[in-house]
């Protein structure tokens, strides 16, 4: 019987490395490596963070995505959404001929231009429950990339529900990720989830936990972010906290511990084990490269560039925690510096839409610190570098 699922690879690396080197790779970001994660160039000082740009996960999906063109080369490939939150890796696996299954807003993912004899990716961020089983039932090659760190929070969440607790998810409701972790409690009768965003929403279930809150409020609050059926009183004796992968790990460990607190102090101390678990399940590439940005502005810095796409979880917060500390443009892509004109387009923390302004960049000398989210690969690293220092009339040709 010809074999339909594949996760473990296809043994191309050695016939897809020329073209990852080509669509990904940065003189740029190596050199400043070499030296110490420090660039000198006139008046400004590029600062590189320890941590930056592609993670394990986000490198396999996208190796994965290449030797599966390779693999399947007359076959009809597609994507399940977008392999990982980044434009530019996006449009080159559209060149590459892969084709992006849409998802109206609030919907299931449209497959049926989808065919037995197709091949179909699945992205890092994996799949729900019921676009798998809509998928195995068309017949068609699957291609799974989903991070091994999202399979582990699966994991965390399926045992939630075999044992009868509900899953609080700290996630954003509307990520792919996020609707993917909260559908395998389907796989267990009487699963049950829901999903808080940050810690005020955390807190109005831990309101209800200790007995100070309306339950239709509580519904009405959360519509679209719990489960089917959900019941406050049956499905909030018994919770279990995971999280979306990216979100930010202090945060998260934060309503974790509220959580627990709650339930203490509806249940007693005594009885905390038989009504609340928690393990953290933010990934370690994502702790990584937060702790490395947290080291970088404790240093005298006069602003941050935070490069990714504008949808990436990880980036967005990366972002945020610079913020606070010190000026910071998160930009999607290099060309949203425009050397000529002194101007850049970027979106502020918070905000839904990019912005543009004039005289972003001071004149005198300047310290400029550089991330990257975990989806932002190297070449837009160098790029967005390249272009910064082009809007003081530098040129990187002469320390390459």
């Amino acid at each position: 019987m010809e074999q339909t699922y594949f996760r473990r690879g296809f043994g191309l690396k050695g016939r897809i490395e020329g073209a990852l080197t080509a669509d990904y790779h940065s003189h740029v970001v190596d050199r400043i490596r070499r030296h110490g994660y420090v660039l000198s160039l006139g008046d400004l000082t590029f600062k590189l963070a320890g941590e930056f740009g592609f993670c394990y996960g986000v490198d396999r999906a996208v190796e994965y995505a290449y030797e599966s063109r390779t693999k399947f080369p007359d076959k009809r490939l597609f994507l399940v959404g977008e392999i990982i939150h980044n434009p530019h890796v996006n449009s080159k696996l559209r060149a590459m001929g892969v084709e992006l299954l849409g998802r109206p807003e609030g919907g299931e993912f449209e497959l049926s231009a989808v065919q037995p004899d197709d091949v179909v990716i699945l992205p890092a961020f994996g799949v729900t429950v019921r676009d798998f089983e809509r998928l195995r039932a068309i017949g068609c090659v699957l291609v799974d990339t989903t991070c091994g760190s999202v399979l582990n929070v699966w994991k965390r969440v399926e045992s939630y529900a075999k044992d009868g607790f509900t899953a609080i998810i700290h996630g954003k409701y509307y990520h792919e990720e996020t609707k993917a972790t909260s559908s395998q409690v389907t796989k267990y009768p009487g699963g049950r989830y829901l999903v808080v965003r940050d810690m005020a929403e955390a807190r109005e279930v831990c309101r209800y936990i200790e007995g100070g809150e309306n339950g239709e409020r509580l519904l009405a609050q959360f519509a679209g972010k719990l489960s089917p059926g959900f019941d406050p009183d049956r499905d909030l004796t018994r919770v279990g906290v995971a999280n979306q992968t990216t979100m930010l790990s202090g945060e998260s460990l934060a309503i974790a511990a509220e959580l627990r607190n709650s339930v203490a102090a509806r249940y007693g101390e005594a009885a905390v084990p038989q009504h609340f678990r928690t393990f953290d399940t933010i990934c370690s590439a994502t702790q990584d490269r937060q702790d490395a940005v947290l080291k970088l502005i404790a240093e005298p810095l006069d602003l941050m560039v935070v490069i990714g796409g504008y949808n990436s979880s990880n980036t967005t917060h990366l972002a945020a925690i610079c913020q606070q500390k010190v000026p910071t443009y998160h930009v999607e892509d290099a060309v949203c510096i425009d050397p000529a004109g002194g101007t850049i387009r970027f979106r502020p923390v918070g905000a839904p839409d990019e912005q543009r302004r004039e005289g972003w960049l001071p004149a005198g000398p300047l310290t400029i610190g550089i991330t990257a989210g975990a989806s932002t690969p190297n070449n837009k690293i160098g790029e967005t570098i390249a272009r910064i220092a082009a809007a003081r009339g530098a040129s990187l040709d002469s320390v390459l």
